[in-house]
C-alpha cells in the first residue's frame, strides 16, 4: 500500500504575528475561504506542495492568545485541536511567533506543545532581528523547548523552504510535553486525573475539565469522570492561575538563556511614530485626515468603474431585448436577471476600494493605533474602537461597512455595529434627498454664504450619525447577548504592507459579497420585476384599454409608450400593493403613487426616483431631471387639492428615508454576517418602526 502523502497542517498563533502572511506563502493561490459550520468566522484552507511527493492541507486557524477561549475565534482553535475526530484535526501544528513579542507567544506555544501533537515553532519577522537589536541562540532554544524552531520572514519569503523540510519529517518531531504541571501544582490531584482517563494526555484531560462544555470524542464513562472534576470550580480556578504563573516562570527561564534585546542597537522609528499617532490631539487629527482621504477615494475612484458597469448592463439589457425573441422568458432575462446581476456587480468597485484601504491600514500596523485611540469613546455607546471604520464606511455604502465589522472581536460590539451602520447616510440616499430637498427647500442663502439646501443635506448626514450613536447606546443597555468583551489590543510594529496580502484580502472580501449576498439580491430583483411586470385582469388588457383613453386625452403631453408604462405600473401587482398600503401611509402624507415608490425602493433606495419618474410618465435620465421635479412639484393631492410635495410631505419623506431600512442588499449581507435571519428581520422592523413614527411626528407637526 502506498503511504498517505497528504498531511494536515494547522497554523496557530497570536493575532498580528504574520500567520496569514505565512499561510499565503505556503499556499499561494491554492486556497479556499469559507465559514466554520454554524458560525461566520472565516475558515481558510489551502494546499501546499511540501516536497516532491508530499502535499499538505494547510488550515489557518483564527488568531488566539491562548487555548483558554474567551471568544468564538479562540474556541474554534480549542475545538479543533482537542478533538481527534474533528475534520481539521492536524497531523502537525505550526505555532507562529514574532521576534518582538516572543514571551507572550511562547505561552500559547507551551500549551500547544503539551497537547503532544507534533509541533514546530516558526519565529516570523526574522529579517527584523538586527533592526530591533534582538539576538536568539537558536540551538539552545530548540533544546530548551524540545522542538524544532525555524526562523522565517513570511513577508520576504525567507525560511519557507526550511519550514517545509521540517514539516515533511513531522513524524520525527519530539512530542514530549514542555510544562509538567502535575509536578508543580498538586501532584496527587493531577496524577489521579492522568490515570483516570487512559486514552488522553494529561493536558487534554485538564482542558476538558477547565474549558469544554461539550465533550466530542469521549465515551460516557470519560464524560462522567470529567464532570466529577468540574464540580470543584474553586479548585479549578486556583490551579489555572497557578498554571499560568508556572508557564511564565518556565518561559522566562528559557528566554534568559536564549533571547536578548539591546534597544540601544535598535534602529526602528516605532516609539517616535507612536508618540505622534496616538497623541490625544494629533492622533485624532491625523485619523480624521486619513478618513477623509478614504471617504473621498471611495466616491471619486468608484464613480468611473461604477458608471461603466451601469452602462454595460444597461446596454446588455437593451441588446438582449433586441436579440431574444419576444416573450416572458426574454423579458425575465432582459428586465429581471441582467439588471439584477448589474445591481450586484455595480457595488464591487466600492467594496474593493474600501478593503484596499482597510487592508493597507491593517498591514502597516496603523489600524491597531486607531482602535486604541477610539476605544474609550466608542465603548460608551456599546461599540468598540474597531467600530469607527464601519461607521465611516457606511457613508459610501452599508454593504462593505457591515463586512468591515469582521475586525471587531467582541460579538456584542460587532452585532451592535452591524445593527446601527445602516442609519449612517449612504450614497444611495443622495438621489432621494437631492430631488426632495430641491422640491421643498427654497434655494436661499444663510448669512449670505451658506446654501439652505446644502445645510439641509448636511443636517440629514448628521442626523444619520446621531441616530447610529443613540441606537448603539440603547442597544448596549437593552441587548441581552452573551459575549465576553475585553480590550486586548496588540501594537504590532510598523511595516510596509505586503501587496500579496492586500491583494488576497480584496479578492476574498469581494468574492464573499458577490457569491454570498449576490444570490439573494438577484432573487429579490427578479421578484420585484415579476410584481412590476404582471398584474390582475386590468394589467393584461392594459394595451387595449389604455389606447382609447390616451388618444381621447388631448391634454396629454407625454409619449404613448411612457404613459402606457405608467398605466401598466399602476395596474401591476406592485401597483395594487401601493394602493393597498395607502391607508397605512396616508397618516404620513403619502398617496398610492408614493406607496409604489416605497415598495419598489425596498430593493435599493435610489430606485425611488426612477419609480416616481415612471409613475409621472417621464424619463429618469439627467437631461429630464428638471422635468421630474416639475411634474412632482405640480402633483396635486386628490384629498386636499393642494400640492402633494409640500414641506410636511417632503420632510416626512426625508425622515422616512433617513431611518428606514430600504435596502435588501444590506439585509442580505447582515443575514450572511450574523448567520441568521433573526437580526436582519429585527433590523428591518426596528428601523421601519422608527422611520414610520418619526415621519408621522414630522408630518403632524409641520402640517
Amino acid at each position: 500500500m502506498p503511504e498517505h502523502k497528504a498531511i494536515r497542517v494547522a497554523l496557530v498563533g497570536n493575532p498580528n504575528t504574520g500567520k496569514t502572511s505565512l499561510f499565503n506563502q505556503l499556499t499561494g493561490l491554492n486556497q479556499k475561504v469559507g465559514n466554520y459550520p454554524g458560525i461566520t468566522v472565516d475558515k481558510k484552507v489551502g494546499k501546499s506542495q511540501l516536497g516532491k511527493d508530499m502535499i499538505a492541507s494547510v488550515i489557518d486557524l483564527p488568531g488566539t492568545y491562548s487555548i483558554n477561549p474567551t471568544s468564538i475565534d479562540e474556541n474554534i482553535v480549542l475545538q479543533t485541536l482537542l478533538n481527534q475526530d474533528h475534520d481539521d484535526f492536524p497531523d502537525v501544528i505550526v505555532v507562529v511567533a514574532d521576534v518582538e513579542n516572543i514571551k507572550r507567544n511562547l505561552l500559547l506555544y507551551s500549551q500547544i506543545k503539551d497537547l503532544q501533537i507534533p509541533t514546530v515553532l516558526a519565529i516570523n519577522m526574522a529579517d527584523q532581528l538586527a533592526l530591533k537589536g534582538v539576538e536568539i541562540d537558536l540551538e539552545t532554544l530548540k533544546n530548551e523547548l524540545k522542538s524544532e524552531v525555524v526562523l522565517v520572514s513570511a513577508r520576504k519569503n525567507q525560511g519557507i523552504d526550511d519550514l517545509k523540510k521540517v514539516l515533511i519529517d513531522y513524524k520525527k518531531l519530539n512530542t514530549e510535553p514542555l510544562a509538567t504541571i502535575s509536578s508543580r501544582i498538586d501532584k496527587l490531584y493531577f496524577e489521579e486525573m492522568d490515570t483516570s482517563i487512559s486514552g488522553l494526555s494529561l493536558y487534554k484531560t485538564w482542558l476538558y475539565v477547565t474549558q469544554m462544555q461539550e465533550f466530542p470524542g469521549l465515551d460516557e464513562k470519560e464524560i462522567e469522570i470529567i464532570q466529577k472534576y468540574k464540580q470543584d470550580q474553586q479548585k479549578i480556578k486556583k490551579y489555572q492561575h497557578k498554571e499560568t504563573i508556572f508557564r511564565y516562570q518556565q518561559i522566562n527561564a528559557i528566554l534568559k538563556k536564549t533571547y536578548s534585546v539591546d534597544r540601544s542597537k535598535a534602529k526602528d522609528l516605532r516609539s517616535r511614530l507612536d508618540r505622534v499617532l496616538t497623541h490625544r490631539i494629533f492622533g485624532y487629527l491625523i485619523f480624521a485626515l486619513i478618513l477623509m482621504m478614504i471617504f473621498q477615494s471611495i466616491f471619486d475612484w468608484a464613480n468611473v468603474p461604477m458608471d461603466y458597469i451601469d452602462a454595460f448592463f444597461a446596454e446588455l439589457s437593451s441588446k438582449a431585448q433586441q436579440w431574444l425573441p419576444e416573450g416572458k422568458l426574454s423579458d425575465l432575462i432582459s428586465e429581471g436577471v441582467i439588471p439584477g446581476i448589474g445591481g450586484i456587480v455595480i457595488f464591487i468597485p466600492q467594496i474593493a476600494i474600501l478593503f484596499l484601504f482597510v487592508s493597507i491600514l491593517e498591514e502597516t500596523g496603523y489600524m491597531s493605533r486607531v482602535v486604541f485611540l477610539m476605544d474609550k469613546i466608542m465603548r460608551r455607546f456599546g461599540m468598540s474602537g474597531k467600530s469607527v471604520v464601519p461607521l465611516i464606511s457606511g457613508t459610501a455604502c452599508a454593504i462593505p461597512a457591515v463586512m468591515a465589522t469582521r475586525n471587531i472581536s467582541g460579538w456584542k460590539e460587532r452585532l451592535i455595529t452591524i445593527l446601527v451602520v445602516p442609519f449612517v447616510t449612504c450614497s444611495a440616499r443622495l438621489p432621494v434627498y437631492a430631488i426632495i430637498i430641491a422640491l421643498i427647500i427654497p434655494d436661499d442663502r444663510v448669512l449670505g454664504i451658506f446654501s439652505l439646501q446644502g445645510m439641509t443635506l448636511l443636517g440629514l448626514y448628521l442626523l444619520g450619525f446621531l441616530m447610529a450613536i443613540v441606537s448603539g447606546f440603547v442597544l448596549h443597555k437593552t441587548l441581552k447577548v452573551e459575549g465576553k468583551s475585553f480590550f486586548l489590543i496588540e501594537m504590532p510594529d510598523y511595516k510596509l504592507p505586503s501587496m500579496k496580502n492586500v491583494f488576497f484580502t480584496v479578492i476574498e472580501k469581494t468574492k464573499a459579497f458577490v457569491f454570498g449576498a449576490g444570490k439573494i439580491i438577484l432573487a429579490i430583483s427578479i421578484i420585484l420585476w415579476f410584481l412590476a411586470s404582471n398584474g390582475p385582469a386590468a394589467f393584461d388588457t392594459a394595451d387595449k384599454d389604455f389606447q382609447a383613453a390616451y388618444l381621447s386625452d388631448e391634454k396629454s403631453s407625454t409619449s404613448y409608450d411612457e404613459a402606457l408604462a405608467s398605466y401598466k405600473l399602476e395596474n401591476s401587482y406592485i401597483g395594487v400593493m401601493g394602493k393597498s398600503i395607502e391607508p397605512a401611509i396616508r397618516p404620513l402624507g403619502y398617496d398610492w403613487k408614493i406607496g409604489i415608490a416605497l415598495i419598489a425602493s425596498f430593493a435599493a433606495r435610489e430606485v425611488f426616483v426612477g419609480t416616481l419618474a415612471t409613475i409621472y410618465s417621464v424619463g429618469n435620465d439627467d437631461e429630464e431631471q428638471s422635468t421630474i421635479k416639475q411634474r412632482m412639484s405640480e402633483e396635486i393631492n386628490e384629498t386636499t387639492g393642494e400640492k402633494l410635495f409640500n414641506l410636511p410631505v417632503g420632510m416626512s419623506l426625508l425622515i422616512f428615508y433617513a431611518f428606514a431600512m430600504q435596502c435588501v442588499s444590506t439585509l442580505a449581507i447582515v443575514k450572511r454576517e450574523t448567520n441568521s435571519w433573526k437580526w436582519p428581520l429585527i433590523q428591518l422592523m426596528g428601523m421601519g418602526l422608527i422611520a414610520y413614527l418619526a415621519s408621522f411626528i414630522t408630518f403632524s407637526i409641520l402640517n
